[in-house]
Formats: C-alpha cells, sequence, structure tokens
C-alpha cells in the first residue's frame, strides 16, 4: 500500500472532534493509571503491580501514540507513524490481558496464554512494521483473534477471576468489536472520532475490569 492510498482526508471539523476524544481518553488514562499503580502499590502483590504497570504503560502509549498520529500533518513522518499506531494496538492488548493472566499464572495454560499472547503481539508488530500497509485487513482480524482469545481460557479464568471482572471484560471486548465497524466505515464523516470514541469506552471499562481484579487479589 503506498502512502497516497491511506485516507488521511478529513475536515477540520473531523480533526476537532478525534482531537477532543483522544484529549478526553488520553487525560482519563494518566489520572486512572496513576490511581491504579497506587491502589496496587497498597494493596497488591508484587506480580499484580508488576502487571498493572505493564497494563498501564501500554493503555497511555497507545492513546498517545494514536493521539499524535491521527494529528499529525500530512507528511512522511505521518506515515511512520502510522506503523507505530498499528503495533501500538498489539501492545493494548498483550498489556490488557498481563494483570488477569498474571492473576493464574500457577496455571500452566494461562501461564503459556500469557506468553502466547505477547508472542503474537511482537508478530503483529513486526509485520507491521517490516511490511507496512500490505496485511491491514490481516491485521485487523488478527486484532479481533488476540481480543477474544481468552474464550480459549473461559474455564481457567473463571476459576481465577470475579464474576465482575469477567462481565467487564466481556463488555468491553463487545465494546471494541462494535466499534471495528466504524473503524472500517471510511465514507461515514466523522467515523474515525466514532471509532476512537469506541477504543475509549472499551478502554474504560477494561480499566474498570483490571482495577476490579487488582482489588479481587488484595481481598484474596
Amino acid at each position: 500500500m503506498d502512502i497516497s492510498e491511506v485516507k488521511w482526508s478529513y475536515d477540520r471539523s473531523e480533526l476537532i472532534a478525534d482531537g477532543i476524544v483522544h484529549g478526553i481518553g488520553l487525560c482519563a488514562a494518566l489520572v486512572g493509571v496513576t490511581a491504579l499503580i497506587f491502589y496496587a502499590t497498597v494493596w497488591s502483590t508484587s506480580g499484580q503491580l508488576v502487571a498493572a504497570g505493564v497494563y498501564g504503560a501500554g493503555l497511555i502509549l497507545t492513546l498517545s501514540v494514536s493521539f499524535l498520529y491521527n494529528l499529525y500533518p500530512i507528511c512522511r513522518t505521518k506515515w511512520l507513524l502510522r506503523r507505530l499506531d498499528h503495533s501500538a494496538i498489539f501492545v493494548l492488548i498483550a498489556a490488557t490481558y498481563t494483570p488477569f493472566l498474571q492473576r493464574g499464572w500457577d496455571d500452566p495454560f494461562l501461564f503459556s496464554m500469557l506468553i502466547g499472547i505477547w508472542a503474537v503481539a511482537l508478530l503483529g508488530i513486526s509485520i507491521k512494521c517490516l511490511l507496512p500497509g500490505r496485511f491491514d485487513r490481516l491485521a485487523i482480524l488478527l486484532y479481533v483473534a488476540m481480543g477474544w482469545g481468552g474464550v480459549l481460557a473461559a474455564k481457567s479464568l473463571f476459576a481465577a477471576l470475579n464474576t465482575t471482572t469477567l462481565i467487564l471484560v466481556i463488555i468491553g471486548g463487545a465494546i471494541y468489536s462494535i466499534g471495528i465497524i466504524f473503524h472500517v466505515w471510511e465514507r461515514l464523516r466523522f467515523q474515525n472520532a466514532i471509532w476512537h470514541s469506541f477504543v475509549v469506552a472499551g478502554s474504560a471499562v477494561h480499566y474498570s475490569a483490571v482495577l476490579s481484579c487488582i482489588s479481587g487479589a488484595a481481598a484474596a
């Protein structure tokens, strides 16, 4: 795919709307992750603290790169930022899984899944960085497959996590999945802002799930 084939022709109103969505998401993430790390430091195990740190770093990184990429002027640098933005999605998915799988990493299957999810993320990052624009549709399928891959570990996760956490994980995944409709609906005006609204909403629900997971670890 050439740089000219990528849709970046958003008008001023669309860019402003997208900027507002990103700004809200990033500010909320900075506040939320700070609170999460503080809570984990006081109440959780060292393992959960590390997992919360990985999740928090992944969330802030992804939203920051997305903010920069989507609002950056159209030029060759934007093409590079596109690689980083799409790669960061793999990081976010793996980072979001980390606190949940860490809770059950004494289970060989969940520990293997934790390693596997990061291995797939690294594979996706490699594809995005080394072969930019060539497998975009495949990457979307890989995002979805990674996101819903937890279904394979449903039985083990039911034993490791509380009901509230599991429900929030499923709701967040559903929000992301519905948002993909708008991600590929490029003819829709404000399509990018709508898609990123779903990303922010899904991230907020998954943040609540991570907080619930951390709380569960503290109560255990």
